[in-house]
């Protein structure tokens, strides 16, 4: 799909079978890709049963993690042991007890400040990629996994701030966050994040109806504007879509 191309909406009853679904995604995003993967993980409170998913007994066996690196699509400008740390959540819930700690990129918060993180971690994904620009035809991630905010915000992008129209750096720092927690932030770009084979977004829950509502009429909010280069999905769960919207299965 381009990335001018419309969502895909995967309706499932709630929110354990809508991590259990976004596994499977993964799982066949891995699956795919017979070499070196590359993962961007979100923060937030969408993605957290399917890291537990991908942490359980069931699912870690199936994982090749000498072959998966872990990256993070924006951070909290705290320290990495801070619980408002986004990585910190993901390598405590799966990442530490699995990944080769090498594998597991996250955004270096003891810069003096969000910008150089951000330059930082832009060196970093380059160096990973080979190259200081994006081919369209070699993503940088297998998969990217986003959520959206009650604003409309994915990743650190913000409605109506300069970083939503960033279009050459990889990542950029975002020095007030527009909802709690009121931190600044780092966040990739927009192109960065397109730069994959699947955007994956998790909307779960009665109180993101309201976005959900605004995005499926076509509000042009930071994630509406988030589309992969390649497939962009949003796996919804019962309570959040709008009455009277029906979404594949």
């Amino acid at each position: 799909m381009a990335a001018a191309g419309q969502p895909k909406l995967i309706v499932k009853a709630d929110a354990e079978a809508l991590a259990q679904a976004a596994a499977e995604r993964v799982m066949a995003r891995i699956a795919a890709n017979p070499g070196r993967i590359a993962i961007c993980l979100t923060g937030g409170s969408s993605p957290k049963k399917l890291y537990q998913l991908l942490g359980s007994d069931a699912w870690r066996g199936k994982i090749p993690w000498d072959r998966v690196h872990w990256f993070i699509g924006d951070e909290r400008f705290v320290a990495e042991s801070d619980p408002l740390n986004n990585m910190a959540v993901a390598r405590a819930t799966f990442l530490d007890r699995n990944a080769p700690p090498d594998h597991i990129h996250p955004i270096p918060t003891g810069a003096e400040n969000p910008d150089q993180s951000a330059e930082a971690y832009a060196r970093e994904l380059q160096s990973f990629y080979g190259a200081e620009s994006l081919d369209p035809a070699r993503p940088l991630f297998d998969m990217v996994l986003m959520g959206a905010g009650p604003d409309g915000h994915t990743a650190s992008l913000f409605p109506g701030y300069p970083a939503i129209e960033e279009s050459e750096r990889w990542a950029v720092g975002v020095p007030q966050a527009n909802v709690a927690p009121f931190v600044p932030r780092v966040s990739l770009t927009l192109p960065a994040l397109a730069s994959c084979r699947e955007m994956l977004f998790e909307i779960a829950g009665h109180d993101k109806q309201p976005i959900l509502t605004r995005l499926l009429n076509g509000e042009t909010l930071p994630a509406l504007r988030a589309r992969s280069n390649g497939e962009t999905v949003w796996l919804v769960d019962q309570a959040a879509l709008p009455e009277g919207i029906r979404g594949g299965r």
